[in-house]
């Protein structure tokens, strides 16, 4: 199981420097998923979460629309990403209790 996730984010990092940032968000949504059908994450952290990628998904749209991407915006996707990667993996490790 944990080769797996390794392996999820052993393929996240190499999207990093193909600047795919559609791929990598994809890729986090389907692992959201997976985590919320294991019971993972609970069902208002996978609302905060998708909610979350709902959001990155606009702002991809919107930074894409003129087909060029600057090097603010690349950071700002990047961030954005990187801050949702470890938000899961904060929700999928704690032990709280709704």
């Amino acid at each position: 199981m944990k080769s797996i996730i390794t392996f999820l984010f052993v393929l996240l990092a190499f999207g990093v420097s193909a600047q795919n940032f559609n791929a990598m968000q994809q890729s986090q949504e389907k692992t959201i998923k997976a985590a919320y059908k294991r019971k993972k994450v609970t069902e208002i952290e996978y609302n905060k979460l998708m909610r979350e990628q709902e959001i990155i998904k606009q702002t991809i749209y919107k930074y894409e629309a003129d087909k060029q991407l600057d090097l603010h915006e690349k950071n700002v996707l990047q961030d954005k990403l990187d801050r949702a990667e470890k938000r899961l993996k904060r929700y999928k490790t704690n032990a709280e209790r709704y």
